[in-house]
């Protein structure tokens, strides 16, 4: 299958002359490099999308690029010998939409050493279902599993339970065997993840901590999305041995606690970083994701599908806190 002359991509430009974005024709040539030459089929949209394709955050290292962080579709030509064409493949993270161009755009060229063959299990569409979102989520299990993390413990709370990460991560755990609450602004949502398995709902603005270092243990581990004092109360009351997964900021960067959690509880504080996960543990998360912890409730996380004429709004809402669950983008015809 031959490249057409000219493909439609998703552009950001931040330089000297202002920030604008917008689809654009564009060449093969125009993207940045690699040896293995993409078909999009679909993309997805995660916050950090949002903030990329609004100028509310610096994601882009170098302008212009092809905004998404996601990209699932089919190889058409490769110099490299881990791929032919005509096989289906996935790349998250790894520099896309911010040193590389990423996966809003009909075509695309990336490094054989940051894509994965889709694997058995997951359709295309799925797997920008899932998207960083959904990785983010099995890394945060992956993880608190790899320090001792077990269902026996007791109960993870999910903070941000509502966006992409905490729908996936409510049904993630419910199908691992954990039981998972729920942590909200929300309160509206509370039926739908009660639905995706959340035992117990929260609302953040019902929330009251305590003050004192430590405070009653409630939880045996907990998946935060929302970093700042969210972070700082949920570390006082995770029990002996918990894990907390921190993979967001949307409540803050800052951290302000103590470090009695940690060396009176043996409480472990775990970094997520799905952009820069070696490339073995990805294939391996995306094979769990495709199997035992594949969400069974995944299709219905999917609440919306936009095309690429159809993506401002969703950014926009997603900047005003008004996303629920996962949105798909249709790339290919």
């Amino acid at each position: 299958m031959s490249v057409p002359e000219r493909f439609r991509a998703f552009r950001i430009h931040d330089d000297a002359e202002g920030f604008q974005t917008g689809l654009e024709h564009i060449a093969l040539d125009d993207l940045s490099e690699g040896d293995v030459t993409i078909q999009v089929a679909w993309s997805g949209i995660n916050y950090k999308d949002a903030l990329a394709a609004t100028g509310k955050g610096k994601i882009l290292r170098h302008s212009p690029l092809s905004g998404g962080i996601d990209v699932a579709g089919t190889v058409v030509a490769s110099a490299s010998d881990a791929f032919q064409p005509g096989d289906q493949v996935l790349a998250n993270g790894s520099g896309l939409s911010e040193t590389r161009d990423g996966g809003f755009s009909e075509y695309l060229r990336l490094p054989s050493d940051i894509i994965v063959r889709l694997p058995d299990g997951l359709t295309l569409r799925e797997a920008m279902g899932l998207g960083t979102a959904g990785f983010t989520a099995a890394m945060c299990l992956h993880r608190m599993e790899a320090n001792g993390q077990q269902p026996a413990m007791g109960p993870i709370v999910v903070t941000g339970a509502s966006g992409g990460v905490g729908t996936v991560a409510i049904d993630l755990l419910t199908a691992a065997g954990y039981e998972a609450h729920a942590i909200t602004g929300k309160v509206e949502e509370f039926d739908w993840l009660e639905h995706l398995g959340a035992r117990q709902c929260i609302s953040r603005h019902d929330l009251y901590w305590g003050q004192k270092p430590l405070e009653r243990a409630a939880w045996a581990g907990c998946i935060d999305n929302v970093g700042g004092d969210m972070l700082a109360g949920i570390s006082r009351v995770i029990d002996l041995w918990g894990n907390i997964a921190c993979c967001g900021m949307a409540g803050g960067q800052g951290l302000q606690t103590t470090v009695f959690p940690m060396i009176l509880r043996g409480v472990s504080l775990l970094g997520i970083s799905s952009a820069n996960c070696p490339i073995d543990l990805r294939r391996t998360l995306w094979n769990r994701l495709a199997k035992e912890w594949k969400p069974p409730h995944l299709h219905e996380i999917i609440r919306d599908e936009v095309t690429l004429d159809d993506m401002s709004p969703v950014f926009e809402r997603m900047m005003d806190g008004h996303s629920l669950g996962r949105t798909v983008v249709r790339i290919g015809h």
